[in-house]
């Protein structure tokens, strides 16, 4: 069927409507005529995949990446990254309005970022390679035995092998293509599943983490493997989740440097994955605050906000519940004497607490708030709240949330941390009203 794309929609997907149904397209833009096949189907509802551009956009571009509309990674290649921003404020806009009811029409304040090799961490799937058997017929003996890396298919958990990655990091790119080129030799082990990578601000440095369906015998003399392939290694974590098995090789951190702060982040820490607009967020979030007596960093991860934060406020208390993360924030706070670290969840923290700070940070994960946290919060009537949002949909309710609760939107912040992606990362800044 040809359907005509209405607007794009938080998801990456574009939006069209056909003989009384909602077609959901990835990989199109407004205004485009395309001609799109059913992979999913109901009444009301059909999921579909371009088969032919009918009318193309004139604002469509050729993708960079090779790999672009298989691997799931990336969403808004064909689209040029000044539209990408100017779709992406439509879109939170309409977000905010369709699932909170809140009619934002003040300015959003967008912050861009580099288009390209943005990314500091990049996961990586890694799988027996589906054209191995091809091969085997073409008389290599080993070739079934070949591992691929790369990322998962869009909406699949088939495996994409890429040979390029334009979003990430220099060093993480020369990584995954040494990682690449050992799995075709077969030097690494049988059973890798995955690599998670993360970098240093100076992109000089990674932390790997390996991910092993059984954890490999003689351990020791894989990680001098992994250390001849990517000999840049600031540490290594060899680790078997499903007998809950790990070894260390490293000291199981590395330093990030952000605003003239070394932050130590472990290997199953959380870290922003925006290598240049970390310290604009950093900004955003605490220097334009007023200062006070004392403040809350609710989910504050490793750190990133406490710090700065303790510049302005006489007292801030961070609380962190992952256990990981918690050890890294406790370190980073170490010597910094007006910084109270809590290692426990949000609300059994808020349920505790009598004190009534000037201000709260919120960077919860993407399922964002829970009501009881919501009602705690309110209980405690914090002047002004800064809440730091990955996920618009859960955004826009806890927003509504708080309205009830007797707060005022007064900015809207867009930093635009995942380029080339639907993702996007929101500040909006609260008052509380009276």
């Amino acid at each position: 069927m040809d359907v005509t794309i209405e607007k794009l929609i938080y998801g990456g997907e574009g939006l069209a409507h056909h003989e009384g149904a909602t077609v959901f397209v990835p990989f199109v833009l407004p205004g485009e005529r395309v001609g799109v096949a059913p992979i999913e189907q109901k009444k009301k509802f059909v999921r579909a995949r371009v088969e032919r551009i009918v009318e193309a956009s004139p604002e469509r571009v050729a993708a960079r990446c090779p790999h672009f509309g298989v691997c799931g990674g990336c969403d808004y290649q064909h689209i040029p990254y000044e539209a990408q921003l100017r779709y992406k404020s439509e879109i939170l806009r309409e977000t905010l309005r369709r699932l909170g009811r809140i009619e934002w029409t003040a300015e959003i304040t967008t912050h861009p970022s580099p288009a390209w090799g943005y990314r500091n961490r990049a996961q990586w799937k890694v799988r027996p390679l589906e054209d191995a058997a091809a091969d085997a017929t073409a008389g290599t003996t080993d070739s079934k035995n070949k591992l691929g890396i790369g990322y998962f298919r869009a909406n699949s958990t088939a495996l994409c092998a890429v040979e390029d990655c334009s979003i990430i990091s220099p060093l993480l790119l020369k990584t995954l293509l040494a990682l690449r080129g050992a799995l075709a030799a077969g030097a690494l082990p049988r059973g890798l599943r995955e690599i998670e990578a993360f970098v240093d601000a100076r992109d000089t440095k990674p932390l790997l983490t390996a991910t092993f369906a059984g954890f490999p015998s003689r351990a020791a003399e894989h990680a001098e493997t992994f250390r001849r392939v990517v000999p840049e290694i600031a540490s290594l974590l060899f680790h078997d989740p499903s007998h809950d098995r790990m070894e260390l090789f490293g000291p199981g951190f590395l330093d990030y440097e952000a605003g003239g702060i070394a932050y130590r982040v472990g290997h199953f820490s959380f870290f922003q994955v925006n290598r240049f607009l970390i310290e604009e967020l950093v900004r955003e979030v605490v220097e334009r605050e007023e200062g006070g007596r004392l403040a809350l960093d609710l989910f504050a991860g490793v750190g990133l906000f406490s710090v700065p934060l303790a510049k302005r406020f006489e007292r801030v208390v961070s609380v962190e519940s992952n256990p990981a993360a918690a050890r890294d924030l406790e370190t980073n706070m170490r010597s910094r004497g007006t910084i109270e670290v809590r290692t426990a969840e949000v609300e059994r923290f808020l349920e505790r607490t009598k004190e009534r700070p000037e201000l709260v940070v919120l960077d919860p994960p993407r399922a964002g708030l829970t009501p009881e946290a919501i009602q705690r919060i309110a209980k405690i009537a914090p002047a002004r709240i800064t809440y730091v949002s990955c996920e618009p949909p859960t955004l826009a309710r806890d927003l509504a949330s708080l309205a009830k609760a007797g707060y005022d939107y007064t900015e809207v912040h867009l930093f635009d941390l995942f380029p080339q992606t639907f993702h996007m990362e929101t500040v909006v800044r609260l008052r509380r009203r009276g």
